[in-house]
């Protein structure tokens, strides 16, 4: 089954390429990302976002997935859509470095509060990407237009991300009997969700309009990697994502 799933991948991958010369190619590769998440779930029996390969392959879709209505409401320029399909190349690619996980989950983890948690902190993680995204083509070519569906996106990827953190709490509490553990992963989620609460506070401020609120766009998405990434690769943490 993994070798199928491979192979699916491997042409979805081939569709994004051909994606950079006709959309029709990215709603393919999508259409084919999205199978593969399902049939490995089937396979499994569950959500398939555990361990840094499902989760970095569910971030390369849900890139895409937020990336295509967008970009057809605009009917602007393609330039964000083909850096969202590198981005999702890349992270797609990435998640073939790590091994998947395929044994079953501990009854901790299955639980919906779990995989309800995971699902909305990475829809999160796409939509802060796709708004860094649009903050460094607003920092090129100065349209204040980017800067507007910029600022939608945090929005919403931060409403998403509040819900993944109150889903998680909840979660929390039934496997350890508390809310928080003190823990890095933790701290940084905190660290990352405030950061955000200034972006939507600033962007109030006209002084912060422009070039500095394009600048957090795409800071914001370096402290998204480091607490996804970063955290679980240098420090010891209870997350394995």
């Amino acid at each position: 089954m993994q070798d199928v799933l491979s192979i699916m991948a491997v042409i979805s991958g081939a569709c994004y390429v051909f994606g950079y010369y006709r959309t029709a190619f990215v709603l393919a590769g999508l259409l084919l990302q999205i199978s593969y998440l399902v049939l490995r779930g089937i396979a499994l029996d569950r959500l398939p976002l555990v361990g840094p390969h499902d989760t970095l392959f569910f971030l390369s879709t849900a890139i895409v997935l937020f990336m295509l209505p967008v970009v057809r409401k605009t009917r602007g320029p393609k330039t964000v859509l083909h850096a969202a399909i590198g981005m999702a190349l890349f992270f797609m690619g990435l998640a073939f470095f790590f091994k998947p996980h395929n044994s079953p989950l501990p009854p901790v983890l299955r639980t919906f509060w779990f995989e309800t948690h995971v699902a909305f902190s990475f829809f999160s993680y796409a939509l802060f990407g796709l708004a860094a995204l649009f903050g460094m083509v607003s920092l090129i070519s100065g349209n204040p237009e980017q800067e507007a569906i910029q600022y939608k996106m945090v929005l919403v990827g931060y409403c998403f991300f509040s819900v993944a953190m109150v889903f998680g709490g909840i979660w929390a509490y039934l496997a350890w009997g508390t809310y928080w553990l003190w823990t890095p992963k933790e701290l940084w989620t905190v660290i990352l969700w405030l950061f955000y609460s200034f972006y939507l506070h600033a962007r109030l401020r006209q002084w912060w309009m422009g070039r500095p609120l394009a600048v957090l766009a795409v800071a914001g998405f370096i402290i998204v990697m480091f607490t996804y990434l970063g955290v679980s690769l240098f420090m010891k943490s209870s997350h394995s994502f």
